[in-house]
């Protein structure tokens, strides 16, 4: 007798407002606080499972928003979704393919949902579906992203002490190039041999000006240089990196495996900044990792300053990749001034450990998320809604 399928029910993405412990600053944008982008999917065996597309600066960082996120899942994602298998992955992202153009966040959300839900329902951590973890712990680099050097070198020194983070990455191109390189040159000093230091330009300076810094920062002692020019600039990159010492990491020119494959093909840098959300998904991520360990290109793991969900997501996933050269970014958590988890995700030993429970091994504080999201106005009108999955609180 064939098993009936398992059938999606619901889908609802809503939108949390999350300060940040400090201003953030990005050569594109200053974050004073992060909208958490979450997403959950529900199947008729009742099981829940959650996604993240949270992306940086409204529209500043790429061409999705939170809003755009929310609108074109409920209005074209979800209603192709409902009533599929949810067992089926493969196929359903494959129904969003044609009908839904780019959307990379939204559609990784979706599959990290339908993925948590399925480890769930086998009993297993999501790593397991992607042939298993490797390592259960994760070395995770902190931004330093004040703009102040003496505050950026007390937060440094901070860390260090608490044994959190002992890699560091400085974001810069506000300033003029000598200024930054400066400005990253003291904080090297004071860290030494203690810790790792790199930078992360967002595109912000010039090919001229990425040479004369490229080589300014090497001689201070920088370990990386991540996407110092334009995304699109794919000769540039290769020009900066036959030119220079300084190994030099692509961000925002990689989305996914079709542009993984461009900058191997090209040689146009060294390491690859991973992203689930950039990839499109955790499939597509993983596509890029493959495609980096073909090329002999090494890989960092990134983030867009996740929440606590899309943050564990990629955790899971860069589990299982056979090598993560220059560790990762897995701090966004941290980050942000409230927690949405019943216990939070555990930093020590420099390292983002892996939580062992099925799925993506977390449980969420759903009072807390009553309390961020953004619509509590119309929760009233929600409650209305049977299929509403965290109206009711």
């Amino acid at each position: 007798m064939p098993i009936s399928p398992i059938k999606i029910t619901a889908v609802e993405v809503l939108l949390l407002d999350v300060p940040t412990i400090r201003p953030h600053l990005l050569s594109v944008a200053t974050m004073r606080q992060q909208t958490l982008v979450l997403v959950f999917i529900r199947s008729d065996d009742g099981i829940l499972g959650y996604g993240e597309a949270t992306t940086i600066g409204g529209l500043a960082y790429g061409e999705e928003s939170p809003e755009s996120i929310k609108t074109n899942i409920d209005t074209y994602m979800a209603p192709l979704l409902i009533g599929g298998d949810a067992t089926n992955i493969a196929a359903r992202m494959q129904s969003l393919r044609k009908p839904v153009q780019g959307n990379r966040f939204a559609k990784c959300a979706i599959e990290t949902a339908l993925f948590d839900a399925h480890a769930k329902r086998l009993g297993v951590p999501l790593s397991t579906l992607f042939g298993g973890r490797i390592v259960d712990s994760l070395p995770v680099a902190w931004t330093l992203a004040s703009g102040n050097t003496e505050r950026d070198i007390a937060e440094a020194e901070t860390m260090l002490d608490l044994k959190r983070h002992r890699i560091f990455k400085l974001k810069i191109g506000l300033r003029e190039v000598r200024e930054d390189v400066a400005h990253v040159a003291a904080i090297k000093r004071v860290i030494g041999e203690r810790g790792s230091v790199r930078v992360d330009v967002n595109q912000a300076w010039t090919e001229t000006e990425a040479m004369l810094g490229m080589h300014m920062l090497h001689d201070a002692g920088i370990d990386l240089v991540e996407q110092p020019i334009a995304a699109g600039n794919h000769e540039g990159l290769r020009r900066l990196r036959n030119q220079n010492r300084i190994p030099l990491m692509a961000d925002e020119s990689l989305h996914g495996p079709s542009d993984a494959y461009q900058l191997a093909k090209h040689h146009a840098v060294d390491v690859f900044a991973i992203k689930i959300t950039q990839s499109g998904g955790l499939t597509g991520a993983r596509d890029v990792a493959s495609i980096a360990e073909a090329a002999h290109v090494e890989l960092y793991g990134g983030t867009m300053l996740e929440g606590a969900i899309g943050t564990i997501a990629s955790a899971q996933l860069f589990s299982t990749f056979p090598a993560l050269a220059w560790g990762t970014e897995l701090f966004g958590p941290l980050l942000l001034t409230e927690e949405i988890l019943r216990t939070p995700l555990t930093y020590k030993d420099f390292s983002l450990q892996l939580p062992t429970g099925p799925g993506l091994g977390i449980e969420l504080d759903e009072d807390r998320i009553h309390f961020l999201r953004r619509d509590k106005a119309s929760i009233k009108e929600k409650n209305k809604d049977k299929n509403a999955l965290f109206a009711t609180r």
